[in-house]
Formats: structure tokens, C-alpha cells, sequence
């Protein structure tokens, strides 16, 4: 059974922060590496952010120094920080397995405006 659930979003403005959690399911969360996706408008889903089961952490060029991925394998929960939001992080904020499962969240909406 597939469940991922998304939530934290919000509107922030430029410059402000927010911090997402994903609840997934046992058998999800046990894979190899969780990941935070976004799809804005009119674009193709990305990968933002990557947190290994072993720790090791990774980020896109446009979350890296911004972004802070983490989970708590105990709550299989993970989270995303975002600080220093911009506009252009306004977009759909999905997490899934990576690579990616068929199945998704219903995502959380995030809005960067002032």
C-alpha cells in the first residue's frame, strides 16, 4: 500500500520560509531515498531535494544553500525547510521514492508572493 501525504504549505512572502513533512507509509519510507518533487504551472514535475535512508543528503542548483531536506525514519516523516523563499519556488510540492513510484500525494501548494 502506497500512501504519501504532504503538508505545511502556504503563502510566504520573498524571503520568508516554510517547512513541508511527508508522511509516508512503512514500506515507502524504508526504500533507499525519499525525495521532495515540485511541478509549477506550466512545467514539468522536478526533483529538489533527496534524503537517503543511510543520511546522505542532495539538492537541485535551485534549492542547494536554501533547502534543508531530513527525515525521522521512527515517524516516517520527512521534511523540507525552505528559507529565503523566492516567486519562482511557487509550485506544487510533491514527495515520492526516487526514482519515483506511479502512485503520488495529493501535494501541498506552496506561494511565494508578496
Amino acid at each position: 500500500q502506497v500512501e504519501l501525504t504532504e503538508s505545511g504549505g502556504g503563502l510566504a512572502q520573498p524571503g520568508g520560509s516554510l517547512r513541508l513533512s511527508c508522511q509516508a507509509s512503512a514500506n515507502i519510507f524504508s526504500m533507499p531515498a525519499m525525495g521532495w518533487y515540485r511541478q509549477a504551472p506550466g512545467k514539468q514535475r522536478e526533483l529538489v531535494a533527496v534524503a537517503a535512508n543511510g543520511g546522505k543528503t542532495n539538492y537541485a542548483d535551485s534549492a542547494q544553500g536554501r533547502f534543508t531536506v531530513s527525515r525521522d525514519n521512527a515517524k516516517n516523516t520527512m521534511y523540507l525547510q525552505m528559507n529565503s523563499l523566492k516567486p519562482e519556488d511557487t509550485a506544487v510540492y510533491y514527495c515520492n521514492t526516487v526514482p519515483q513510484l506511479p502512485a503520488w500525494g495529493q501535494g501541498t501548494q506552496v506561494t511565494v508572493s508578496s
